[in-house]
């Protein structure tokens, strides 16, 4: 007769293929489903559960807070402020939120203890960048993320390498990460842009591209790809709070 603990392990692995499948099945429909849809069913689908949106209020955020807000603007969206952002970007938070209607925007920012102890200098980024990143934004969204199953994001798979091969739907720790916008071009994301006439981050007038805390963003030179101007001079692409 199995114990408790092999049948405890035997219903762990039968909820872990159960929902490898579910996200399998998810994904293969989404891919034919523009953006819109994914998100109304996802936000309808009790597989995601209680679900957040992450934005950055970056150089491309508009268009998925626009369809946030055309599907379900109550939708708890999620911005972490790192105390290190651009103040065009924390003005450009204010006047999306109020243009497009979206109803709970959340602003979550570091602990005050772990920037006196780990960085009172605010220079962190300079010696440690991934050090930085963590206490500023992967630790801060794992408790801006604690009440919720689901998290939505904007990445696309043309923005890199290492983007270019995710899915729609992912399993991410404990929660399940839907990204809408992934098989969406750069033209799309323009093109949509143009056709809602949503209002542009004030920096990609002043040559950003891909836009993040200040120390750790530069402008973009002609040829160059847009998060090119990301951790310029580092081995370093993505912040880690895409796992």
């Amino acid at each position: 007769m199995p114990s408790d603990r092999t049948s405890d392990f035997a219903r762990e692995i039968a909820a872990v293929r159960e929902t490898a499948l579910k996200i399998a099945a998810l994904n293969e429909r989404f891919e034919k489903l523009h953006p819109r849809d994914i998100i109304e069913e996802a936000v309808q689908d009790p597989f995601f559960g209680k679900m957040a949106v992450v934005s950055s209020f970056g150089a491309e955020s508009a268009v998925l807070l626009h369809l946030v807000a055309s599907v379900r603007p109550e939708t708890p969206v999620l911005l972490i402020d790192t105390l290190k952002l651009f103040g065009e970007t924390l003005q450009y938070q204010n006047r999306l939120q109020h243009s497009l209607g979206l109803e709970d925007v959340r602003i979550c920012a570091p602990r005050k203890r772990d920037i006196e102890h780990h960085d009172p200098l605010g220079t962190l980024s300079a010696s440690d960048p991934d050090k930085c990143c963590r206490i500023r934004k992967t630790d801060v969204l794992d408790r801006g993320l604690a009440p919720f199953d689901s998290w939505m994001n904007g990445r696309k798979r043309f923005q890199s390498s290492v983007r270019s091969v995710m899915s729609i739907v992912e399993r991410d720790g404990t929660h399940i990460k839907l990204t809408p916008l992934a098989n969406w071009s750069a033209e799309q994301i323009k093109a949509y842009h143009k056709e809602h006439e949503l209002p542009p981050h004030p920096l990609l007038s002043r040559g950003y591209g891909s836009i993040g805390c200040y120390p750790c963003t530069s402008k973009v030179e002609e040829g160059e790809d847009d998060r090119s101007g990301r951790w310029r001079g580092l081995d370093k692409t993505e912040c880690g709070i895409h796992r």
